[in-house]
C-alpha cells in the first residue's frame, strides 16, 4: 500500500466526458482523488455532493477534485449531470488505479463477502507525491478530512 510521501502512481483513465485524463497532466496542482463504489447511490452521492459543495475551499487550497469508480463513463456522465458536479469522474473498470491506492479490497454486506471499492480519498501534492490517504471512511468523513487537510497544510 502507498505511504505518505510516496510518488502517486501515474494513470490515464477515461472521464465521464469519454476523454482520457492523466494524473501527471495535473502536476502543479493538488489533486483530491476520491474513491466511491457506484454512481447514484446514497453514500456516493453524499460524498460527491460534499466535495461539490466545498469546491470554493478546495480551490483555495490550489486543488482540483476527481472522483473514481468502476462505473462506465456513460453512467458517470448521467450522474454528474444529475448532481451538477463541477469536476470530472473517472472510470476504473478494472480497478487498477483503486488497487494501486489501496482502495480495492474485501467488503461485506448482509453476511456475504465480495471485492469492491473501499471508499476513501487521496490527496496528491503539486509534486505528484501522496500527501494524505484514507480508505474505509464514511462519505461525510472523507469530505471533512480532505477539506481539513487542504486547509491546514
Amino acid at each position: 500500500m502507498l505511504q505518505i510521501g510516496d510518488p502517486a502512481p501515474d494513470f490515464e483513465l477515461l472521464s465521464d466526458e469519454n476523454q482520457p485524463i492523466r494524473l501527471s497532466d495535473l502536476r502543479g496542482r493538488r489533486v483530491v482523488l476520491f474513491f466511491f463504489p457506484r454512481a447514484d447511490t446514497p453514500g456516493c452521492t453524499a460524498q460527491a455532493c460534499g466535495f461539490r459543495d466545498r469546491m470554493p475551499v478546495i480551490e483555495t487550497g490550489n486543488a482540483t477534485v476527481l472522483g473514481l469508480s468502476p462505473d462506465l463513463p456513460s453512467a458517470l456522465a448521467k450522474w454528474r449531470a444529475k448532481e451538477k458536479l463541477p469536476y470530472n469522474l473517472l472510470s476504473d473498470p478494472d480497478h487498477e488505479v483503486a488497487d494501486a491506492f489501496g482502495a480495492w479490497g474485501e467488503k461485506s454486506m448482509y453476511g456475504k463477502t465480495y471485492e469492491g471499492i473501499l471508499r476513501g480519498h487521496a490527496i496528491i501534492g503539486v509534486d505528484g507525491r501522496v500527501e494524505d490517504l484514507r480508505v474505509r471512511i464514511k462519505p461525510d468523513e472523507s469530505v471533512q478530512a480532505a477539506v481539513e487537510f487542504l486547509t491546514n497544510h
